[in-house]
């Protein structure tokens, strides 16, 4: 059965409002809990309706729904005795004219969700599910765990807040700082989610980058003085400035030294290293400014041949010092392997099959730098293995290509 066509332009504009209408509720009502799912509904039935008749108001139109869903819910038999009163007090809001800040309240979203009761795989669980919008599916991709397993997190989470008694109040000064790596990772791995799509026929997803840099703009402008957060909001852009000249026309992905550079956009690349050296030599830097580092390297190069890899090798080196993680190891391997050949690079992939084998990148990576050494049979076993494994229908397109092209240099076919 064919699926009908997706409405992109409703998409972005549900993800945008969902946290701007989830905060609303959980400020007024409490029960964050109750708020999600009511929020889930309302999107659900406004995904079913609004491609036929956008209501002029959609912001209003979802909070009546879910305030609808939250009356519901409360007159249900099994609540009616404890939430009657409740249920009887609520009024009517005309949520067309609130009066509520919509960048306090996602903010205040952010840190709900990264509250210390929870462990941090499910604050960012709950943070990339109520305000990056992402599906469980999608969330569990980013994991690499079953989609089973982080619904089942992502039910644990609400729970706990709930259980803890979490307010919908940003959180003191000290426990701000603590919660602010956790909001920083979320913004990232949604960012990445979108630069990469884990799963689809789109190789990228712009909404999700879009929202990603806005949200990251907005943890920039409430705290100025955290490096990190100006070192990630100069990575994303950076990063995303090559967004154009990563695909063709049709989807395929174009390789970062294939991709032509003319396309990339100059005004991110000059926006993202003006915050980066706003930042660098301030203080030791984090990850993310370390990142973003990298990425200016590349962006500054005029062509692929004139990358200044042993630059890019000493970065992944300090950073790999300052946060290790089998997928810096990974990234690291293709530096040394551009500095000092495929063989060493090879060398570093081995032992991260137990940390990162259910992901394509080990083996694409793998490919390559076997491809880089003339191992042309093993280089095509690796990407079929790689495209085998992934989700997005556009990298398994193009690593299938390259097992083409591998067989037509003269590989020996299985």
């Amino acid at each position: 059965m064919t699926e009908p066509p997706r409405d992109t332009r409703i998409e972005d504009l549900l993800r945008t409002l969902a946290p701007q209408v989830l905060g609303v509720l959980a400020r007024k009502h409490g029960q964050f809990d109750a708020c999600e799912d009511a929020v889930q509904e309302a999107l659900l039935e406004a995904a079913l309706q609004w491609p036929s008749a956008l209501p002029e108001n959609p912001r209003a139109w979802l909070m009546a729904v879910a305030s609808r869903r939250l009356v519901d819910f409360w007159r249900s038999e099994s609540a009616r005795r404890t939430r009657e009163e409740r249920v009887a007090a609520m009024d009517v809001v005309d949520f067309s004219h609130s009066s509520v800040s919509e960048t306090d309240d996602t903010l205040t979203l952010m840190f709900l969700c990264c509250h210390p009761v929870l462990s941090a795989p499910s604050q960012l669980a709950l943070t990339l599910r109520a305000v990056g919008g992402l599906t469980t599916a999608e969330i569990a991709s980013a994991f690499f765990v079953p989609e089973a397993t982080m619904g089942q997190r992502i039910s644990r989470a609400k729970q706990g807040i709930q259980k803890a008694g979490g307010r919908f109040d940003m959180p003191p000064a000290s426990e701000r700082k603590a919660r602010l790596g956790v909001v920083l990772h979320v913004l990232y791995l949604i960012f990445n989610e979108g630069y990469a799509a884990s799963s689809g026929e789109s190789l990228q997803r712009e909404d999700l980058t879009t929202e990603a840099i806005r949200l990251t703009r907005l943890l920039v402008t409430a705290a100025p003085r955290e490096l990190e957060a100006t070192g990630l909001l100069a990575l994303m852009l950076l990063t995303e400035s090559r967004r154009p000249a990563r695909a063709l026309d049709d989807g395929t992905p174009v390789p970062l030294a294939e991709q032509d550079r003319s396309l990339w956009n100059r005004g991110q690349i000059d926006e993202g290293i003006t915050l980066l050296s706003s930042v660098l030599g301030r203080s030791r830097p984090g990850p993310y400014q370390l990142q973003a580092a990298i990425a200016a390297v590349h962006a500054e190069a005029p062509s692929d041949a004139e990358t200044d890899w042993p630059q890019i090798l000493a970065l992944y080196t300090v950073l790999e010092a300052v946060a290790p993680n089998p997928v810096v190891t990974l990234n690291r391997a293709v530096a040394v392997a551009m500095v000092h050949g495929p063989a060493a690079g090879l060398e570093l992939l081995a032992g991260l099959d137990s940390m990162l084998g259910r992901s394509h990148r080990l083996d694409a990576v793998r490919g390559h730098l076997l491809e880089m050494s003339g191992s042309l049979n093993e280089a095509r076993a690796a990407y079929l293995a790689a495209a085998k494994k992934t989700g997005s229908l556009q990298e398994r397109r193009y690593l299938m290509g390259k097992v083409a092209g591998l067989n037509g240099e003269g590989a020996v076919p299985s």
